[in-house]
């Protein structure tokens, strides 16, 4: 849109254009199922980037940060889906250090790496999805705001079998907790009344930031709590609207995975104008798709079902009449080997099956039309003996609990990289 203003000088009238940034970002809309970005189709392979505000702050590594955002430009790697803030960060399983280390207490540091992070971005007209708090224990979490108020210490899942299940079972009840809940406005209100310590733009008034995502993969947990998780949803959502109408709202669900293997309650739960999106996860290994032992014949079992589980999600997206992204998926290197040398030819046509899937959606008008990959792990380096985190290692794409590399795309993985850019250069022209 061209501003114009009126100068008045000499008695004469002048009406010249006033540009004040020729290239500037417009907010990310919505027509119909498709992502609009400056008046454009917008259509995407991003990366999930959840460590990027973590290593931005100044004493973190913003050398690599920068190196990092300059390698996925280069790459059409334009969309980064980050992790606001982390609670707690007092458990050996858990990122380190936290924005949020006690309810309402905030580390500045944290949020100026947040800023920093932001604010690199923007010079590279680069998105930012970014997710307000987690389902998981990694980063603190829902588990968390439970532990701040009475219900017992976290229960670590990391234990064995039977620790899941009752880290589960204790997460479930933070959609009954009433201070919880308020808590979590509360922060909600905190991140979003932000004004960007370096650019001095409010989080609201950015169009670097795409969307807001309520959390990492917020679950039902079980048919009872439906009717809760719902209104909670419905609750969060509304609020975030209220504070911020510029930018689009969505959940951050697996779908189905996490909506008690139901496609139904997943389409009940998202049927809210509210949320503006739908998305996706889909994890072959921890679903069994995939077999280490067959690890050929697997793949072509994790592909075949990976389409059943897109196409289900693409008829939900159709009937609430929205645009569908697939933000997390990942596959293994062979053997699962941490090593970043080893092969990574059953990913890579892994990868391209889904790089195929969304193309011909889009060619066919279809809802799903974006993609975030689990996860860039850039120049991290990673154990490949353990794969164990360290307070003090590099992060990579895969959370402090899990074996660091096992999903990660590092810098130095040349093919699926390319790979990437290949199919952005597509997209970008469809």
């Amino acid at each position: 849109m061209i501003h114009r203003r009126t100068i008045i000088k000499s008695l004469l009238v002048f009406t010249l254009p006033l540009f004040s940034n020729c290239n500037a970002q417009e907010f990310i809309t919505i027509e119909k199922t498709q992502f609009i970005k400056n008046k454009k189709p917008y259509h995407y392979i991003g990366a999930n980037y959840w460590y990027g505000a973590m290593i931005g702050r100044e004493n973190g590594d913003r050398e690599r940060l920068i190196k990092e955002l300059d390698e996925l430009k280069s790459l059409g790697i334009t969309n980064l889906r980050i992790l606001v803030s982390a609670e707690g960060g007092d458990q050996d399983y858990t990122v380190t250090p936290a924005v949020q280390p006690k309810q309402g207490i905030y580390d500045e540091n944290l949020w100026i790496g947040l800023d920093f992070l932001l604010d690199e971005m923007k010079k590279r007209n680069m998105d930012a999805v970014l997710y307000l708090t987690n389902n998981w224990e990694w980063s603190g979490g829902m588990a968390k705001y439970l532990e701040w108020n009475g219900y017992g210490t976290v229960p670590n899942p990391n234990l064995g079998p039977y620790s899941w299940p009752q880290f589960m079972e204790y997460t479930a009840q933070f959609h009954q907790c009433e201070p919880c809940k308020e808590a979590f406005l509360k922060h909600i209100n905190v991140v979003l009344n932000r004004k960007n310590s370096i650019s001095g733009i409010k989080y609201t008034e950015d169009p670097t930031i795409m969307a807001w995502q309520v959390a990492n993969e917020p679950r039902i947990w079980n048919v009872p709590n439906e009717p809760a998780f719902t209104k909670w949803l419905n609750d969060v959502t509304s609020e975030i609207k209220k504070l911020d109408p510029n930018h689009l709202v969505t959940t951050g669900s697996e779908g189905k995975a996490g909506s008690n293997n139901d496609i139904e309650a997943f389409e009940r739960t998202h049927n809210n104008l509210n949320i503006d999106y739908l998305t996706m996860h889909i994890w072959p290994k921890n679903w069994t798709w995939y077999d280490v032992k067959d690890e050929k014949n697997s793949t072509q079992i994790a592909i075949k079902n990976t389409n059943t589980y897109i196409e289900e999600h693409i008829q939900v997206a159709q009937k609430l009449n929205k645009p569908l992204v697939l933000e997390e998926f990942g596959y293994p290197r062979e053997k699962e080997s941490l090593d970043k040398k080893a092969s990574v030819a059953n990913r890579n046509l892994y990868y391209q099956f889904i790089f195929e899937k969304m193309k011909y959606s889009i060619d066919h008008q279809l809802p799903f039309t974006a993609l975030n990959f689990w996860g860039y792990g850039g120049i991290g380096k990673n154990n490949p003996a353990n794969g164990k985190w360290n307070i003090g290692d590099d992060f990579t794409a895969d959370p402090p609990q899990e074996p660091q590399g096992l999903n990660s795309v590092f810098s130095t993985d040349k093919e699926t990289l390319q790979l990437i850019k290949k199919y952005n250069k597509i997209f970008k022209n469809k």
